[in-house]
């Protein structure tokens, strides 16, 4: 199966944000490379929130080209398979964390954003840090660092924040 195939999927059998989510299927079906960065009116890229429940913390990036606070994720690349593959890649790479594990039930939420490259139709998963976990910036971030959930709207936009509360109903 392929990631395009594959993503189809994981959209259809998603519950909520059904005109944002139908936005993205109708998208999918009107561009076939509609999954990768080279896809021009936009792409699908997956996205990982990285929290430790037993800490009451996110773990968040400052991007280095969008200076912002927000989750590890990004583009899909050819060695994908699956949307969740790729979401836990792009959280494993970002975060430096081995042993991260997807939270069950699927993407979390959806959330589209233009960028300065293309819109970004963002499929976010949450994927849950292991006992002692340490984080190691990557080449993508200028710094890495935990915030309690409350914290979190203090330094992110309301993207990241409504990821952390449904990620928290979902716990």
């Amino acid at each position: 199966m392929s990631l395009h195939d594959d993503t189809v999927l994981v959209l259809k059998s998603y519950e909520d944000q059904a005109e944002l989510r139908q936005a993205y299927l109708d998208h999918l079906a009107a561009h076939p490379d509609g999954v990768w960065k080279a896809c021009g009116a936009g792409h699908i890229t997956a996205s990982g929130l990285v929290i430790d429940p037993e800490r009451g913390q996110v773990l968040l990036t400052l991007h280095k080209k969008l200076r912002m606070w927000l989750q590890m994720g990004g583009h899909c690349e050819r060695d994908d398979t699956t949307l969740a593959g790729s979401a836990l890649r792009e959280a494993t790479e970002e975060s430096g964390i081995t042993g991260l594990t997807l939270l069950p039930g699927g993407p979390v939420r959806l959330d589209r954003h233009h960028t300065p490259c293309a819109w970004h139709l963002d499929v976010q998963y949450a994927a849950l840090a292991p006992a002692g976990a340490v984080e190691a910036i990557s080449d993508e971030s200028l710094d890495l660092r935990w915030f309690p959930y409350d914290e979190v709207a203090t330094v992110a936009d309301e993207s990241v924040v409504r990821l952390v509360e449904a990620t928290r109903a979902r716990l």
